[in-house]
């Protein structure tokens, strides 16, 4: 499956946040870069995976994952 990451810079006060949008480009989970622990519509295991890519995302910049179910990897395209 192919998902869409955008980070989103915050402020002083405000956490920076990553969207996550599917095949369609509709928002599937909107959550703090710095946590996880949101409910979501994603395969299991699948945040636990694309969170270590959280940090090298440059802001306001689209970036392609490939999730494989089966192998259970994410992967940057």
């Amino acid at each position: 499956m192919r998902y869409y990451l955008l980070k989103v810079k915050g402020t002083a006060k405000i956490p920076d946040y990553v969207q996550i949008r599917d095949e369609r480009f509709s928002l599937v989970c909107y959550l703090r870069s710095d946590r996880i622990e949101k409910k979501a519509q994603l395969p299991a295991g699948f945040l636990e995976r694309v969170s270590k890519i959280f940090p090298q995302l440059p802001y306001g910049q689209v970036r392609v994952v490939e999730w494989n179910p089966d192998t259970k990897e994410v992967t940057l395209v």
